[in-house]
């Protein structure tokens, strides 16, 4: 079973090439903003900088950590947000704009939205034309961020340098933490209701844990997801609420007791030796990419996987 899932891993993990892309895009951004007047810090965020970053990789998240001295009437309410978010189109456009930036051409459009301006680099009628989202912040005295939103017209505190740490300690008690991460993620896409990828992150956070089988973890997962998320999948490091406020929580615990049950019947399988009625259940409940059980008078013995053998490193997601 193990080589059966280390192929499966193989599938979910984005491509190494799409991910050197990524890194190659996050740090030309990083370098032409962070030498900027008022910019102390220019950091990573999101699911690459977590690493449980999925296929295909089309965005990446930053952080700009700017001098609240040089901008005094940024954290106010009113138009301070957006005004924040104009700095940082100006920046981009100057630095990195396609048409004459300083630094490098590589933005076609930097457009602010509510909380961080999105920065379009690949042709519009490209499929999954990829995108940097850059958001100016203030750090506050306990290390927390200040992060602006033009719809409220008003700052908030977040911190998204906490679920990275939270993720990465996880990581260093189990080497699969992050690539299960990945399959969780995979499979909410395969169930009938809208479900953040964050909500399965956090989800993954409380309820998945780190000292067993990866069999064993996803069955011990869908236990004990399928009772946390009926008392609402909040914000870990305190600050920001429900991180899905329109997430339907019935249809997903119902999603995660049916995934449950096929989980342990599939432990069990493995349990009494029945290891292709095993891979056809994980099957069922991961997808097609899970490998099937080779056919019988194939060549190869019985229960046996079709498996070429790759390492599975973690490294590339992020």
């Amino acid at each position: 079973m193990t080589k059966a899932f280390d192929t499966f891993q193989q599938a979910v993990n984005a491509d190494i090439e799409q991910v050197r892309l990524a890194r190659e895009r996050r740090d030309a951004f990083k370098g032409a903003l962070k030498g900027e007047p008022g910019v102390l810090e220019v950091l990573g965020s999101g699911s690459l900088a977590r690493s449980t970053q999925l296929k295909p990789v089309h965005d990446v998240d930053l952080i700009m950590v700017f001098d609240a001295a040089a901008y005094p009437e940024w954290g106010q309410p009113g138009d301070s947000s957006a005004g924040a978010l104009e700095v940082v189109r100006e920046m981009v456009k100057r630095l990195l704009g396609d048409n004459g930036g300083t630094v490098e051409e590589l933005v076609r459009l930097a457009k602010p939205r509510d909380r961080a301006v999105k920065c379009f680099i690949d042709p519009p009628e490209q499929d999954d034309a990829f995108t940097v989202d850059v958001m100016p912040v203030l750090r506050q005295a306990d290390n927390t961020l200040l992060v602006p939103s033009k719809r409220k017209k008003r700052w908030s505190t977040a911190d998204p340098e906490y679920l990275i740490a939270q993720v990465k300690e996880r990581q260093e008690k189990w080497s699969h933490f992050r690539p299960t991460v990945r399959v969780l993620k995979l499979w909410r896409h395969g169930i009938p209701t809208k479900v953040k990828s964050l909500v399965m992150e956090v989800l993954a956070l409380k309820c998945l844990p780190t000292d067993t089988t990866r069999p064993q973890a996803l069955k011990a997962f869908f236990t004990a997801a399928a009772v946390e998320v009926n008392y609402g999948v909040v914000d870990p490091a305190g600050h920001c609420g429900v991180i899905q406020p329109d997430l339907d929580t019935e249809a997903l615990r119902t999603a995660l007791e049916s995934a449950r049950d096929i989980a342990e019947e599939a432990c069990a399988a493995a349990t009494d030796g029945d290891s292709d009625g095993a891979a056809l259940l994980w099957r069922e409940l991961l997808g097609d990419d899970f490998p099937a059980p080779e056919e019988k008078g194939s060549g190869t013995a019985a229960g046996s996987f079709l498996y070429v053998p790759r390492p599975v490193v973690d490294a590339p997601q992020g």
